[in-house]
C-alpha cells in the first residue's frame, strides 16, 4: 500500500482500490476498454441495451473485485417486464487473482426502438428486480440480495440496493461512452462507502448530519463526471488525486479484468444430463447431432456424441 501520486499512468481494464482512512471510507474506480468490447461483440445489442449492458459490466468489476479466493464469483441479474426483459454479469476470480467477467442482454428489439435517443432506466426496464449473489468456494451457502430495480440509472439502483439490503451508505457513479468515429466502448464506475470501525459487528451507518466524514466524502465523490469516467487518457490515481488529495488516500494494487467465458464441452454436456430423453430426442438435429449456443460469448456448441444419458 503507498501514497497516490497524480503521476502515475492510466489504468486500463483494470479496478483501482483505494481507502482514506481519515474519513472511514474506502473505495475503487474501475475502466473498462478492450475487454467491454470484446464482451459487447458477441451479440448486436442496439445503443440503449449496450449502454446499459456496459455500466453493468463495470458495477459487476467493482463490486466483483472486493473478492480474493479463486473460484469466488459475485453475480448481477437484472429481471423485468420492460424492453430489457434479463440483464446478467458476473465476475469470476481466478486462481492468479484476475478477474473475469461476461455478461449479455435479452431485450425485446421492437420496443427497444421505440424508446427515446435519452432513456431512463424505467424506461428500459420497467418494474423489476436487482438481484445480488455471491458465492465463496468451500462454503455451502450463498448470499443473495434481491431489492426493486428502481431508479433513474444503474447508479441510483445500485446505491438503493446498499441501503436496502446491506444499510451500507455508498455513493456509486457509473458511465458508458461509445465513440462513433473508431466504433469503440468504453466504461467506467466508481463505488465509495463508509467503513465501519469495527468490521466485525462494526456500525453500519446511514448520511446523516451525525456523521460529518461520511457527508463530506459523499459530497467529493458525487462530483465525479461521466466524461472522467470514460476518458482513457486520465489516470485513475489522478481521479483519487482530484477528489481526496487533502485527505491522504492511499492507493492497493490495480486488478487485472480480461473476458471470460466459461463454456466447454464438458459444462454442455453437463447441460445436456439435465434433460430427459424424451427432450433430447426432440432436441437433436437431423443428423443426429445437438446444436447449443452459449448466451454469454455467442458461441455454437455442436455435440455429436453425447454422453450416455443416466
Amino acid at each position: 500500500m503507498s501514497k497516490i501520486t497524480p503521476e502515475q499512468q492510466p489504468f486500463i481494464d483494470n479496478v483501482l482500490p483505494f481507502q482514506i482512512e481519515t474519513l472511514d471510507v474506502r473505495g475503487r474506480f474501475v475502466r473498462l476498454g478492450p475487454v467491454l468490447n470484446n464482451v459487447l461483440a458477441a451479440h448486436q445489442y442496439p445503443a440503449p441495451v449496450a449502454f446499459l449492458l456496459a455500466e453493468a459490466l463495470a458495477l459487476t468489476a467493482l463490486l466483483g473485485s472486493v473478492l480474493r479466493d479463486g473460484g469466488a464469483q459475485v453475480t448481477i441479474q437484472a429481471r423485468s417486464d420492460g424492453p430489457v426483459r434479463l440483464l446478467v454479469t458476473d465476475y469470476l476470480v481466478s486462481d492468479k487473482g484476475v478477474g473475469h467477467i461476461r455478461g449479455y442482454a435479452e431485450f425485446d428489439a421492437a420496443k427497444i426502438a421505440a424508446l427515446p435517443s435519452t432513456t431512463r432506466l424505467e424506461q428500459l426496464c420497467g418494474h423489476g428486480h436487482l438481484a445480488l449473489t455471491i458465492d465463496q468456494p468451500g462454503e455451502n451457502d450463498r448470499y443473495q440480495g434481491i431489492v426493486p430495480l428502481e431508479g433513474v440509472d444503474l447508479s441510483e439502483a445500485t446505491q438503493t440496493y446498499f441501503e436496502a439490503s446491506e444499510q451500507l451508505p455508498t455513493v456509486c457513479k457509473l458511465a458508458a461512452r461509445h465513440n462513433e468515429q473508431t466504433g469503440l466502448w468504453s466504461a467506467g464506475g466508481l463505488l465509495v462507502q463508509h467503513l465501519a470501525r469495527s468490521e466485525a459487528g462494526g456500525e453500519r451507518l446511514f448520511a446523516s448530519d451525525a456523521y460529518p466524514n461520511w457527508l463530506y466524502a459523499k459530497a467529493l465523490a458525487s462530483t465525479i463526471k461521466a466524461v472522467e469516467l470514460c476518458d482513457q487518457s486520465l489516470s485513475l490515481t489522478d481521479l483519487i488525486w482530484r477528489l481526496f488529495h487533502q485527505d491522504e488516500p492511499r492507493i492497493f494494487p490495480a486488478l487485472g479484468i480480461t473476458k471470460g467465458c466459461r463454456c466447454t464441452r464438458e459444462r454442455i454436456q453437463g447441460v445436456l444430463r439435465q434433460f430427459s430423453f424424451e427432450e433430447l430426442v426432440d432436441m437433436r438435429e437431423p443428423d443426429g447431432s445437438f446444436k447449443l449456443n452459449c448466451a454469454f460469448c455467442s458461441k455454437d456448441w455442436i455435440i455429436e456424441r453425447p454422453e450416455e444419458h443416466t
